[in-house]
């Protein structure tokens, strides 16, 4: 890994003075930069979920539209700022500093080596900064296209696969190679790229209708397939359990090489039967779906929230401190104590909905527990101490009670009459 970042760097460095930065190119960088920039933040949520599923496999994303577009138009210097840019933005805003950065910057630096790459090409060919017209609409103009694309993503998938097998010995090499589907992702991408490369240089003015084509195709291919991958719930919109595990054990993977900390909340809606006995099932169910929203809004865009089941939801939450986990289950508790919810009971009569509480249990790694089981075992027993001690209040989790409790629950050791001592 090192060594890459060294070749990359190598590249930046020779390149630099093979061609001069003019006027026009700082303008094109711009309009590049922010395009990125401005892709990247609308698409953040779910980018952020799709590069943790992808953990353990390459990771393919639309940013590659920039890159490539920034391989017709722009000389080495620019171009290599433009990707410094886009991936310092990714970990630092979108990220918020919690993605290990040495693997950022080793892959901002294959993505260089395959830029240099697909820009040898063009040299080849006789593409120039912007290519004409003339040279890219022709045969020749096709075959450096089609070539240029080919080593870019060759030189950069190659690359990550490398370095995910390297690093990763106890799983089968065929799990580094990633979902085949997500290369098309990449090829649409520089398909994107080239297009945005003639936009800018020909009509400009029309950019920001492409950059509205490329959000709109980001989000209406890989939203669906999110939410089809996620196994959400039907009725309130929260990821099932199953998912919902399935991301947990990975963010403490993450929190684990990050030496950072995961919170996980455990809610439990108190006399949530009454409401079902008392309105009907489907106001039951309008309550569920005002308590997902309000869980939701009362915790950041990137913590996850999940309906554990009935009336249960789990929130998982990186990178909190004690404090903060508290002060976001408080935040949850107080919201869902406002709610006031209009529906209508089993008799078609409209109804205000008010008074619900809930009980919650907080629990954080590594401080509680180091893995995803005993951290949901504790966490769980806290929810119940809460709904011991009254309801409607937050309870953090203690590591001691779990085993106090089970060794209560074990068969006394006294004789039952007319049986002999054990």
């Amino acid at each position: 890994m090192v060594a890459v970042d060294l070749a990359a760097l190598l590249v930046v460095v020779v390149s630099a003075r093979l061609e001069p930065v003019t006027s026009a190119s700082w303008l094109w960088f711009g309009m590049l930069a922010v395009g990125s920039v401005v892709h990247l933040e609308a698409a953040r949520g779910i980018e952020r979920v799709r590069e943790i599923a992808a953990e353990g496999s390459p990771y393919a994303h639309m940013q590659s539209t920039w890159f490539f577009a920034g391989i017709l138009l722009l000389p080495p210097p620019l171009l290599a700022a433009l990707i410094a840019v886009s991936f310092a933005h990714e970990w630092y805003v979108v990220y918020r500093g919690r993605a290990i950065a040495f693997r950022k910057v080793f892959s901002a630096s294959t993505v260089v080596l395959g830029c240099a790459a697909a820009a040898a090409v063009f040299s080849a060919f006789s593409f120039g900064h912007p290519p004409e017209t003339a040279v890219l609409n022709s045969p020749r103009g096709l075959l450096g296209l089609v070539g240029a694309g080919f080593l870019y993503w060759l030189v950069n998938y190659a690359l990550v696969v490398g370095a995910i097998a390297a690093t990763s010995p106890d799983k089968p090499a065929r799990a580094a190679l990633g979902n085949p589907s997500d290369q098309l992702i990449i090829a649409g991408s520089m398909g994107l790229g080239s297009a945005v490369a003639f936009v800018v240089v020909h009509v400009p003015w029309s950019a920001p209708v492409l950059l509205v084509t490329v959000l709109a195709v980001h989000l209406g291919l890989l939203l669906p397939q999110l939410r089809v991958a996620s196994q959400t719930d039907s009725k309130t919109g929260l990821v099932d359990p199953t998912w919902w595990e399935t991301i947990a054990a990975r963010e403490l993977d993450r929190a684990r090489r990050l030496h950072s900390t995961v919170a996980v909340l455990m809610l439990d809606l108190d006399h949530f039967k009454h409401v079902n006995d008392r309105y009907g099932h489907l106001a039951g169910d309008r309550v569920l779906r005002e308590i997902s929203t309000a869980i939701r809004q009362s915790v950041r865009g990137y913590d996850l929230v999940g309906r554990w089941g009935g009336e249960e939801f789990a929130v998982l939450m990186p990178g909190l401190s004690a404090e903060d986990t508290e002060a976001a289950a408080e935040r949850i508790r107080a919201h869902i104590a406002s709610l006031s919810v209009t529906t209508r009971d089993r008799t078609n009569t409209e109804v205000h909905i008010t008074g619900l509480t809930v009980s919650i249990g907080a629990g954080r790694y590594p401080e509680h527990a180091t893995e995803l089981s005993p951290l949901l075992l504790i966490t769980d027993d806290a929810l119940l101490r809460a709904k011991e001690q009254g309801r409607n209040r937050i309870v953090t989790a203690n590591p001691a009670l779990p085993l106090q409790r089970q060794q209560s629950a074990l068969p006394s050791s006294q004789p039952l009459p007319g049986q002999p001592p054990v």
